[in-house]
């Protein structure tokens, strides 16, 4: 499947900005299930400086700085993603087996999963959340199987709502509250993951939405999405969706990974002066037939 996606961000301030520096996360990233074919960024204003890098977690990262006095900032990032069907096997290995091999790493592979066992800024947990997350690890089970059904449990037991939490909120504050959007839920579940020892990173990007029945989509309607990938030693890293309660598949377009939102945020940075601002943000993932950016 190919996708054409678009990611259109506008800050508007309140007072003039003088000096604005930032990172733009918005390129997908190459995947074994996911190739990027064409990717370009288009900034207002014109005079400004834009580099690319490679972030700590390998994701594509750009360097955007502005030294020219500006009342709004436009940044459109326009992608044509190819994506691969992938069937992951829940395997057999037992996920204190997962666990053992992060806390003794052997290989390369193992020492990055590493990195992932451990809580971060969003995702510590306390034991309500711990207790929560080891009704599924129960003692012995395969670590995805296991994964899978936190993934389960998560969507039946919580609540889609937006206005019960916001950027700040943290695991522990989302689980308490049982409610929450994509980026709780991923956060809930990396707490739970870690608190056990099992590696678990968050995977922001983007997800295919289908109108109501007999309706037309909206331009711009789209989100971005988030959702987690659970480690395991013979298997490597397997993605789960607890927003949707899937594993993800065509429908799903990764961007980047880190330990938690902190480390994937889309636009990030700081700005002299503007007093305040106003943000505005569209989204639009398309199915395509030719890889083309119009």
């Amino acid at each position: 499947m190919i996708y054409s996606v678009r990611h259109k961000t506008i800050y508007r301030y309140a007072d003039p900005v003088t000096l604005s520096s930032h990172r733009l996360r918005l390129s997908p990233r190459t995947t074994p299930r996911q190739s990027v074919r064409r990717f370009r960024l288009e900034i207002s204003p014109a005079s400004h400086t834009l580099v690319a890098e490679r972030d700590p977690f390998g994701n594509a990262a750009h360097l955007l700085e502005i030294r020219e006095s500006h009342a709004a900032l436009s940044i459109e990032a326009r992608s044509v993603v190819e994506v691969q069907a992938e069937e992951p096997e829940l395997g057999f290995t037992p996920w204190e087996a997962a666990v053992a091999a992060a806390r003794a790493p052997e290989g390369p592979n193992a020492l990055a999963a590493s990195g992932f066992a451990f809580p971060s800024h969003y995702t510590g947990a306390d034991d309500a959340l711990e207790d929560f997350a080891r009704e599924s690890f129960a003692p012995g089970r395969p670590v995805l199987e296991a994964a899978r059904d936190l993934t389960a449990r998560i969507f039946r037991d919580f609540a889609y709502d937006p206005a019960a939490t916001d950027a700040a909120t943290t695991a522990k504050e989302s689980c308490a509250a049982r409610a929450g959007v994509c980026q709780d839920f991923a956060h809930v579940f990396l707490a739970g993951c870690r608190a056990l020892g099992v590696p678990a990173r968050y995977v922001s990007g983007y997800l295919l939405t289908r109108p109501p029945e007999g309706q037309e989509k909206l331009v711009g309607a789209d989100a971005s999405h988030a959702w987690v990938s659970v480690w395991c030693p013979v298997a490597g890293w397997v993605d789960f969706d607890p927003t949707n309660d899937c594993i993800p598949g065509l429908e799903h377009v990764t961007c980047a990974w880190g330990r938690d939102y902190g480390d994937v945020g889309p636009v990030t940075g700081v700005v002299l002066g503007g007093g305040g601002h106003t943000l505005e943000v569209a989204v639009d993932v398309s199915p395509v037939a030719e890889p083309a950016i119009g």
